[in-house]
């Protein structure tokens, strides 16, 4: 985790914000020397809940592990109630496993005679809502909607049967039946003598029982329950890539997207799902891009980006028409000229988009940088952010293993002040981000000397092999990559996941 204080591009005018100082939390999942990692075990996809109280990953082999944050229960509030009324809050953020479920499992298409992974792709909470938890996973070709909510176990006490002799005879519910049955007689009658429904063993005192209690039925443990409520199924021939919520209070509605397609969903209904993107040429060979990535606005219900493989970012309004074939804006940055390379469009790529949580803001990742938009302008990002530019004399290499498609997600922070991304080795780094749109700037950090990112590369590299590196002391070490964080939505806090492990750090 690296301080990106070369990468400050806050405006003169408001002034810089502070550096922040990166200090390690947490690890979940750390492996012991030499230990391998099983494939089903990593981490595919991780997200905080709009409370930050809760903490999701999947990983491949379609699991979901749910985290819930402790050190805010104690007082009963959220972290500012807290310190507005003085209450000594924990100065590091702590969570703690809750509980996990199997999302999904592996399938086989049959018609396509395509095997589907487990795998969990993208996983977003929604509103909470009686005190459960809900929230929406999603593998290549199917969407789930799940419930966790804790169940009270019941159990029965005080009953007027004395301990020693029901558990001799099984409990109350098997010695309060006869242990002989009622005599029968040939022609269907039943003997006159007698019978008592209890058995010989629970018989009445002599003096008979002075009160009767009746059963009482107690909850005194309570235990977490994960339910798929609803199967969104069968709406996408190629991988889903992204899902999104909606803003709307009231029509719950959210979408998923796939290279060629995106679908609105109504979260009622999971039989139906309404096209609202078709990029699919009449003629296959004529398609040049895919999309990449989707995302809600976080405010405006009306309005979703989406970005392609070209590099291009395309904003869509839902009121123009049912079919947004035609975009309202279109971000995208002309290449230098002489600068196209046979790696020039793999690399343009955008991996992941995200909204500032103002919705002014657009944060987008290709291979090699961290881009920054103004949604109210289209002529060019506002800052760019060179994430590890010193790779680009190895495009070779990566692109021989496979390195160069790599999808690596970026985040921003609450306020808007700050974004981060992965990178190869472990590396998380965190850049100041810009708000003023006509400050235009290209950082090329190096790599700055207050860093905590070998801290990272010890723990998860533990017993291994030490990676290859340049004259500048940056790493070569593909193997151990960095491809999924979440930034806490109140607070300086970021979660990690590298392999089968997620780091929590906080500022």
């Amino acid at each position: 985790m690296s301080s990106g204080d070369g990468g400050e591009v806050a405006s003169a005018a408001a002034g810089p914000p502070t550096p922040l100082e990166w200090k390690f939390s947490q690890v979940f999942g750390e492996r012991t020397a030499g230990e391998e990692v099983q494939e089903v075990d990593i981490i595919s996809a991780i997200e905080f809940d709009k409370t930050g109280d809760h903490l999701a990953t999947g990983d491949r082999g379609g699991r979901v592990v749910l985290f819930e944050r402790t050190d805010t229960k104690e007082h009963g509030g959220s972290r500012r109630d807290l310190e507005r009324m003085d209450y000594p809050v924990s100065r590091h953020p702590e969570f703690r496993y809750k509980t996990e479920f199997q999302s999904h499992e592996p399938e086989f298409d049959y018609l396509k005679s395509l095997e589907i992974e487990e795998k969990i792709n993208k996983i977003r909470w929604c509103q909470m809502a009686n005190g459960a938890l809900f929230l929406l996973s999603t593998n290549d070709k199917t969407i789930k909607f799940w419930k966790v909510q804790e169940k009270k176990i019941k159990k029965v006490a005080d009953i007027n049967v004395d301990p020693s002799k029901a558990a001799a005879t099984g409990g109350i519910a098997s010695s309060s039946v006869s242990s002989s049955p009622k005599p029968y007689l040939a022609n269907g009658g039943c003997s006159d003598r007698p019978y008592s429904c209890l058995s010989n063993e629970l018989s009445f005192p002599p003096g008979g029982i002075p009160s009767l209690r009746l059963p009482v039925v107690t909850s005194s443990e309570t235990s977490l329950v994960a339910r798929c409520r609803r199967v969104y199924a069968h709406a996408h021939d190629y991988h889903i890539n992204s899902i999104s919520n909606n803003s709307h209070q009231v029509m719950v509605r959210h979408l998923s997207a796939d290279d060629l397609r995106i679908n609105l969903w109504n979260l009622e209904i999971s039989t139906q799902s309404f096209n609202i993107v078709d990029v699919k040429p009449a003629n296959m060979e004529d398609l040049t891009e895919v999309i990449t990535s989707a995302e809600f606005h976080p405010t405006h219900c009306n309005m979703l980006a989406y970005s392609s493989s070209k590099g291009s970012i395309r904003l869509i309004d839902l009121r123009q028409s049912a079919l947004c074939d035609s975009h309202s804006k279109l971000f995208e940055e002309q290449e230098a000229p002489g600068s196209r390379s046979f790696f020039t469009e793999i690399i343009a790529s955008i991996s992941d988009v995200k909204f500032a949580r103002d919705g002014r803001y657009l944060l987008s990742r290709d291979y090699m940088t961290l881009k920054l938009w103004d949604i109210n302008m289209d002529s060019g990002p506002v800052a760019t952010f060179q994430v590890h530019e010193y790779l680009r004399p190895k495009l070779c290499d990566l692109y021989e293993n496979d390195s160069i498609f790599d999808k690596f997600e970026c985040c921003l922070s609450g306020d808007g002040l700050r974004v981060a991304t992965g990178s190869y080795s472990t590396e998380a780094t965190t850049l100041e981000a810009s708000k003023n749109p006509m400050r235009r700037q290209v950082q090329t950090p190096s790599r700055p000397s207050r860093s905590l990112s070998s801290s990272i590369t010890r723990v998860v590299r533990r017993g291994g092999e030490s990676p290859g590196a340049d004259a500048n002391g940056n790493s070569f070490d593909f193997t151990t990559k960095l491809l999924h964080l979440a930034w806490h939505p109140s607070e300086n806090s970021i979660a990690c996941a590298a392999a089968n492990s997620l780091y929590m750090y906080y500022a």
